[in-house]
């Protein structure tokens, strides 16, 4: 429950913090650098989706584990496994932009 509270308070927040920001600085919306991280924001989000669905299924095999007194079920290896996989992409680009939000490049050859 905290990591959807946190997560979707975020989710929300962040891109009307951070349009509000670039607005008061005088950015463009449409500078490269911006356009390139809120891409990368919808595509972690795209990421994010079916993790929140790997995550309440991993709990709930976990209960029924625990309940029978029994091991996890071989399916709890596999969830994980693709839980894990949609994660390294997503945290990727979470870094990249941390990078685009610091370095700020001229992308215009690419957004021009």
């Amino acid at each position: 429950i905290a990591d959807m509270v946190f997560t979707l308070s975020a989710v929300i927040i962040q891109p009307v913090t951070g349009i509000l920001l670039a607005q008061s600085i005088g950015w463009s919306l449409s500078e490269g650098w911006i356009v390139l991280s809120l891409f990368l924001y919808v595509l972690i989000g795209l990421f994010w989706l079916p993790v929140v669905w790997i995550q309440l299924r991993l709990r709930d095999l976990s209960e029924a584990a625990a309940s029978a007194g029994g091991p996890l079920p071989a399916a709890y290896d596999r969830y994980f496994k693709v839980w894990f996989a949609l994660g390294v992409p997503a945290f990727t680009a979470i870094l990249l932009i941390v990078w685009l939000m610091l370095a700020r490049p001229d992308l215009s050859a690419w957004f021009g």
